[in-house]
């Protein structure tokens, strides 16, 4: 018996565009619903309880969050479907207790396995004691990153040392755990140390999930534009891409190419709004697409001259694989993350050479570019991560888990 956490799923309800992790999450679910195998979902309930959540309503909710996120371009019916679904869970956790779900992990065929995909409440050292001595089941954790360790600067006030408490938490506490990329293992390997665990750690890069139908390549904007995917945050150094369009256009007027936002607004990045908002240069050249699904952003990337992504620090990279399927280049950081990703298609640059930055961008937005085509020629034999696979290894590795071996 597997009981999946569906809590981050179900604090993201009526959110128009899922993030990574959000993506993750969703996959887990449907993967376990699909495929019949024996599994229960659970969620974080008020007063910091774990509760068992209906079948039936975490199906209906599994299945209406994806279909919000992957469909049609009018959200609003859908959206209101998830919210609706969405209350019905919560009240279930509001009317739930902890002993159903532990009894039935304990009593359940088998060795029970807890799994959290996400890391949603995973700094609650206590919740996840409790659960392992009630429920006697083993504990499965996916780590994404580190990033707010390693790189506080780039965390909200707080979260680095939030983050480190579901880190050591985990530690603790898993018995085994999955990550996304060799550098998060990588990451993650001094905190087991330090635990004295030695948990074993699968390393299993995720699956590319968009719908590839929709767009013929070719630009819906009119002249050539250029796409970066991803919360506008500091770490993400949309500073550097609106720099460099502010020089675009002043450089080139009407013929610069567009930059197209696609992601929430994030957190201490006054800056970057400062410019989105109140700079005159970009008025004309950059846009914004704060909620964005599936549906629509598909035939926005495909006709898009190449995926950007300067980021500073990254525990996968989702937009690069996601480009990739869809037959797009990508311009992104030199970082181990995504060269892990993207392997040997797309072109790596400094995140501070805003010179090197430039010269692509002009490049890759010509007509004629044999920069771009060399990427397209590397693209051809490119082979997207499927999530068939990646369940394959997930479940002999969980299987292998909560067996003993």
């Amino acid at each position: 018996m597997i009981a999946l956490d569906l809590s981050r799923l179900l604090s993201r309800a009526g959110r128009g565009t899922p993030t990574g992790i959000d993506r993750v999450e969703l996959a887990y679910a449907e993967h376990l619903i699909a495929t019949g195998m024996p599994c229960c979902f659970a969620a974080l309930a008020p007063g910091g309880r774990l509760v068992l959540l209906p079948r039936s309503t975490a199906e209906d909710f599994v299945r209406e969050i994806g279909a919000a996120w992957r469909g049609p371009l009018d959200l609003r019916e859908q959206e209101r479907r998830v919210r609706q679904v969405a209350r019905r869970a919560r009240l279930a956790l509001l009317i739930g207790s902890e002993r159903r779900l532990f009894d039935m992990l304990r009593d359940s065929t088998g060795e029970s396995v807890y799994l959290l995909v996400s890391h949603h409440h995973l700094e609650r050292r206590t919740l996840i004691a409790r659960l392992k001595t009630r429920s006697r089941a083993r504990f499965v954790c996916l780590i994404h990153d580190l990033i707010p360790v390693e790189f506080p600067e780039y965390a909200k006030p707080g979260q680095a040392a939030n983050h480190l408490r579901r880190i050591e938490t985990a530690a603790a506490f898993a018995d085994a755990f999955i990550v996304n990329s060799a550098v998060t293992g990588a990451a993650l390997r001094p905190h087991l140390d330090r635990a004295g665990r030695s948990s074993p750690v699968l390393v299993a890069p995720f699956g590319a999930d968009l719908p590839i139908a929709g767009g013929n390549g070719v630009s819906p904007i009119g002249r050539p534009y250029f796409v970066n995917v991803g919360t506008i945050e500091a770490r993400k150094n949309h500073l550097l891409l609106l720099n460099l369009w502010r020089r675009l256009s002043r450089d080139l007027g009407g013929r610069a190419p567009v930059l197209v936002l696609v992601g929430q607004r994030g957190w201490e990045v006054e800056n970057v709004i400062d410019m989105l908002d109140r700079c005159p240069a970009l008025r004309d050249t950059v846009v914004e697409h704060n909620a964005l699904p599936d549906a629509a952003m598909v035939p926005l990337l495909r006709g898009a001259r190449a995926l950007l992504l300067p980021s500073f620090a990254e525990g996968f990279g989702f937009p690069v694989i996601e480009a990739l399927q869809l037959g797009v280049p990508v311009l992104c950081s030199d970082i181990p993350a995504l060269r892990e990703t993207g392997g040997a298609v797309p072109e790596y640059l400094d995140p501070l050479d805003g010179p090197g930055w430039h010269r692509a961008l002009l490049d890759y937005a010509a007509p004629e570019s044999p920069r771009r085509a060399a990427q397209l020629a590397r693209l051809a034999i490119w082979r997207p991560p499927r999530w068939d696979a990646y369940f394959a290894t997930v479940d002999r590795f969980i299987a292998d888990v909560s067996s003993g071996r």
